[in-house]
């Protein structure tokens, strides 16, 4: 039916190259491109059905124009890393070819994200006809939709959400990060933030924690993070009094963050090291794991949904919507953690409903500003079922003292 051009070959773009070759009635055919060829090799060799594959460095918008026009897609799914964003942007502007993407652009240099960026691409978008879809991931991506989902079916208004990631997995390493090191730690390291009564209240990194008792997982301690999502679900959801990130951490992990801060390690400015620059965080990069060859030895599961409270009809109704995911389940099918899958099959569906025309429209938007029936309907085929908690007034609603 579609063409789609894969851009990244890490954890989740495997994930997303298996999910596509699942469904050839919906992607007759695929490509996957890589600055490195080795690894686009390697994902091929794991799928039932050929592929494409070429080689690209995604931050140049003059090496993805060419790619985009020596492949004619008919969507681009970027799933390479957040830097690259506006390059591809640039690309399927000027080849005239829609656009989506898991994660919000940050510039290299500077340990944040926004939105901004990227909604100034409407109105080139618009002006092709073209459509652009953002954070068509977990969270953020289906964490949106979810919210979207009980706006439209069980609110009149919501008035809070809480956001809840939790990886109960162990992998059996020492020191892991479970996608790319670099965009993981500066995500972790960064100033937490949230919005309550109009504002934005700012915290110290991981200062905030409190425990909560998650479905098929049991309590775990969650620290309160910024996420790139509230941004967009503060201007999307109208009558929204508070909205907060929280993720799970085990104790050894902060304990190696706190020491490779301490050292210097987690530094993202350029340092002189025997005459030539380098920048510390990218050096530890080398170091780690793979988040892509952490699957095999991953056991547990991962739990991530809202919490949401609001009004229907005058009373107040509180609701949880999640999803549970297998580590070891997500190997068996995919050769992927749980973390890689979570975020890897959204991105596929969303593909999907803008080439079928589901999604359709002509600019830059938010998964939330979508319709998320389809979604929702589909994205327990595409191997991410969801469950909803329906809370009385007093019933717990999983926060622990």
């Amino acid at each position: 039916m579609g063409r789609v051009l894969i851009v990244g070959a890490g954890g989740v773009g495997g994930v997303v190259a298996q999910k596509c070759a699942q469904f050839p009635e919906v992607f007759s055919e695929i490509v996957l491109a890589s600055r490195t060829l080795d690894k686009c090799e390697r994902i091929r060799r794991q799928l039932s059905r050929p592929i494409q594959i070429d080689q690209v460095d995604a931050g140049s918008s003059r090496e993805m124009t060419a790619l985009i026009r020596k492949h004619a897609p008919d969507v681009v799914i970027q799933v390479a890393l957040p830097y690259q964003n506006l390059a591809i942007m640039d690309a399927c502007v000027e080849t005239g070819v829609s656009y989506l993407d898991t994660a919000c652009y940050e510039p290299p240099d500077q340990a944040r994200y926004s939105h901004t960026w990227q909604w100034k691409y409407d109105e080139p978008f618009r002006k092709q006809g073209l459509m652009a879809v953002l954070g068509c991931g977990f969270d953020p991506g289906v964490t949106n939709l979810y919210i979207a989902h009980a706006l439209k079916n069980h609110f009149d208004e919501i008035h809070s959400v809480d956001i809840l990631d939790c990886n109960a997995g162990q992998h059996g390493f020492a020191f892991a990060t479970n996608f790319n090191p670099e965009i993981n730690i500066r995500e972790v390291t960064a100033v937490g933030r949230y919005y309550e009564n109009g504002q934005w209240v700012e915290t110290a990194p991981l200062s905030v924690r409190q425990t909560y008792d998650f479905p098929e997982v049991g309590p775990r301690d969650v620290y309160l993070m910024y996420h790139e999502e509230l941004e967009s679900l503060v201007k999307h959801i109208h009558g929204l009094k508070r909205i907060r990130f929280w993720m799970t951490f085990s104790q050894e992990y902060l304990t190696h963050l706190r020491v490779l801060q301490n050292v210097g390690m987690t530094r993202i400015d350029k340092v002189l090291h025997q005459g030539v620059e380098i920048v510390p965080l990218q050096f530890l990069k080398t170091l780690l794991p793979e988040p892509s060859a952490l699957g095999e030895t991953y056991s547990g599961k991962t739990c991530i949904g809202c919490l949401i409270e609001g009004v229907k009809d005058g009373r107040i109704r509180k609701v949880l919507i999640y999803n549970v995911c297998d580590h070891a389940a997500s190997y068996r099918e995919v050769k992927a953690t749980a973390v890689s899958y979570t975020a890897g099959v959204p991105p596929v569906l969303g593909a999907e409903l803008m080439l079928r025309g589901i999604w359709s429209g002509a600019g830059v938007f938010n998964v939330e500003q979508l319709d998320p029936a389809p979604f929702m309907e589909r994205v327990g085929r595409y191997g991410l079922p969801w469950k909803e908690r329906f809370l009385d007034d007093d019933a717990p609603t999983g926060w622990k003292a």
